[in-house]
């Protein structure tokens, strides 16, 4: 497999099997897995980051403990839409993972996320800082593959295009 455009990943795919979602930060990894129905994407676990191989073992355990049969990662984009040394670093992520494992892998923009997910977990859980820090990762991974997902949902499909 390869680093697919969103809009193919369905092609990739069975019907049915879980797509885990990646917020990657500086120390951590959040993890959100979609249901297999691919409809919740729901917050997993928090990898903290040590050596590459050993983070995406973890990563890959998680993913085969719940069937995720591909992965898409949050792409820190700029507000005026260019890519900066975040987006390189998830990208070399992604290359990586595909040294490890053959999937596919998705990139979707993830601008905002963690600010939305802040502000989720203030107002309306209102979650103290200390705990927000334990789960701002996971949360933001959550809503990163939930756009997703919505986006997968409303492509039209091949019938549509008359295929």
């Amino acid at each position: 497999m390869a680093v697919i455009d969103l809009n193919e990943l369905p092609a990739q795919l069975p019907r049915l099997g879980a797509i885990a979602g990646l917020d990657l930060g500086e120390k951590t990894i959040g993890v959100a897995i979609s249901d297999p129905t691919r409809m919740v994407a729901s917050p997993l676990a928090l990898i903290r980051k040590s050596k590459f191989t050993a983070d995406a073992e973890q990563l890959f355990s998680l993913m085969e403990g719940r069937g995720a049969l591909a992965v898409v990662i949050g792409l820190p984009v700029n507000m005026d839409g260019t890519e900066g040394p975040r987006c390189q670093s998830s990208r070399a992520f992604a290359r990586n993972l595909l040294r490890l494992r053959d999937l596919p892998i998705a990139f979707w923009d993830e601008r905002m996320s963690s600010v939305a997910v802040n502000r989720m977990l203030v107002d309306e859980a209102d979650m103290s800082r200390a705990r927000r820090g334990e789960v701002v990762d996971k949360t933001a991974a959550a809503w990163i593959l939930q756009g997703a997902l919505e986006r997968l949902r409303n492509l039209p499909t091949a019938e549509a295009r008359g295929e």
